[in-house]
């Protein structure tokens, strides 16, 4: 059973960074496309980020661009989400995924396996 573990997440205020963390407890981690999703009470689960395996290609939800990186390390197991000028809009519960296929798509759907999530809160 692959696990993930979410880390890094807390309580900012608006403008600070934070950069979440992604360990992940396979061998074959390269192999995966990764994704990091948001979700606030009551609301669905909305895509961040994702990078495929090879870790090349990113893609963002316009909401983030610009402000968001997603990169990965192959030898620690581990992805990450750099977040910068953070916004009240930002607060959410912050989750990684990851995607047997790969590629890091934007539908959560795709992923197989996901964190318990890490709470994210930016004070205005």
């Amino acid at each position: 059973q692959v696990q993930l573990v979410e880390s890094g997440g807390g309580l900012v205020q608006a403008g600070d960074s934070l950069r979440l963390s992604c360990a992940v407890s396979e061998r074959t981690f390269s192999w995966y496309g990764m994704g990091w999703f948001r979700q606030v009470p009551g609301k669905e689960r909305n895509f961040v980020a994702a990078i495929s395996w090879w870790g090349s290609d990113a893609n963002y939800a316009d909401s983030v661009k610009g402000r968001f990186t997603i990169s990965r390390d192959n030898a620690k197991n581990t992805a990450y989400l750099q977040m910068n000028n953070l916004k009240p809009d930002d607060t959410a519960v912050y989750y990684c995924a990851a995607d047997y296929k790969g590629l890091g798509s934007q539908g959560p759907e795709n992923y197989e396996y996901w964190g318990q999530g890490t709470q994210v809160t930016v004070s205005s």
